[in-house]
């Protein structure tokens, strides 16, 4: 499955490269594994909890270190597996211009994290199978190996703790391939559906209908689950959850789009300059009520400094070192004339509270996320 995430290319300032904005953190619980085609890998710390369970279940069914090791080696090769999945998505994306900020493997599975997904229902289509279309091709692979050292497939006596090696790693890819695509958000078949729905009736209608099929997925799931595995109840909620955050976040799209930045960014705010104390700004803040303050050389963007600035630069006793030196220089930016669908898109990405507002390289505005807020609870009280 994939989750999306929108980055904004950002205006440089005069003389300066365009820079990709800043990547919102991952979070203390996630490390960095490494880069794949330009892509970074992390895992989270709980994937150790699932290494330490399948060792223990090694150990509790009677088997020494050995066959301990073999299972977290599986657990290894399995998650390797899931990196795949999640490569599929992420350079099928790459082929229509749409860049993945991060891999994340967690205990369930991975997260691909791609800027946006595609508009085009078709596109959409394609990014949504590459990850099963990658499982469905191992698994051939692996067949043919099984096949080479005359290992015969049996499904009834598939363990976690038993079996041969490649014919684990072979069913792994055959579940995985089958898990997603079942027509329920968040898993890819819930994005396969909405791309074909959306060929014949509105990307708004189709989300709906995705979401309502997958959360009778969830139901079903949920009522076997009460009689035959809990698991399966587990997974109930985690579609329910996930169509009902699918819908949500398509209907604020929606309602988004076409209103222009201009009819909700604030004209007047603090704005600093390179050289300014970080101490004087941090007062400021406090006067103003302002998150985020853009530091401006002449009429030019050239970073913002927000509170979270001030407060590490505090730590670390840099209050008298210039705004210049501690701001955020990769920021995600707006023009007047873009849609406040595009604003919650970059604001969503990059973790920001507001975005400067540019019209050419002027400084015009910032557009406060609360203010997206208000113009959201202002339409849903007019429909």
């Amino acid at each position: 499955m994939a989750s999306t995430s929108i980055r904004l290319p950002t205006t440089p300032a005069r003389g300066e490269r365009a820079r990709p904005a800043a990547p919102r953190r991952s979070g203390r619980w996630s490390w960095h594994l490494g880069t794949l085609f330009g892509i970074e890998v992390r895992v989270h710390a709980t994937f150790l909890v699932l290494l330490a369970w399948v060792a223990a279940s090694h150990v509790m069914a009677g088997q020494g270190a050995a066959m301990a090791a073999s299972g977290v080696a599986f657990v290894l090769a399995v998650f390797a597996i899931v990196v795949l999945h999640e490569l599929g998505h992420a350079l099928t994306a790459r082929r229509f211009g749409i860049a993945t900020r991060d891999i994340t493997l967690l205990p369930i599975g991975g997260v691909a994290r791609l800027e946006r997904m595609p508009s085009k229902p078709s596109e959409e289509l394609l990014v949504a199978v590459a990850g099963p279309a990658v499982n469905v091709v191992l698994a051939l692979l692996l067949l043919a190996s099984m096949a080479a050292m005359g290992i015969i497939p049996d499904v009834a006596h598939l363990t976690v703790v038993g079996g041969p090696f490649v014919a684990k790693l072979m069913w792994v890819n055959v579940g995985l391939a089958v898990f997603n695509l079942i027509p329920a958000f968040p898993m890819d078949g819930g994005r396969v559906l909405r791309a074909v729905l959306a060929m014949r009736t509105s990307y708004l209608h189709a989300t709906d209908v995705a979401a309502r099929v997958g959360q009778g997925v969830a139901l079903v799931f949920g009522l076997v689950g009460l009689f035959a595995d809990p698991f399966l109840v587990f997974i109930a909620l985690f579609v329910w959850i996930g169509a009902q955050a699918e819908a949500r976040l398509a209907h604020v799209h929606a309602s988004l789009a076409g209103v222009p930045v201009a009819s909700a960014m604030v004209t007047r705010f603090a704005v600093v300059a390179p050289d300014e104390p970080v101490s004087a700004i941090a007062d400021r803040m406090l006067a103003d009520f302002q998150d985020d303050v853009p530091v401006v050389d002449g009429d030019t963007l050239v970073g913002v400094l927000g509170r979270e600035e001030v407060l590490q630069a505090a730590l670390r006793g840099q209050l008298h070192a210039p705004a210049g030196s501690v701001m955020r220089r990769d920021v995600p930016v707006v023009s007047s004339s873009d849609s406040l669908e595009v604003a919650f898109d970059r604001m969503q990405s990059s973790g920001a509270r507001s975005v400067p507002v540019l019209q050419g390289e002027r400084l015009v505005g910032l557009l406060p996320i609360d203010n997206i807020a208000a113009v959201l609870h202002l339409r849903a009280e007019k429909a």
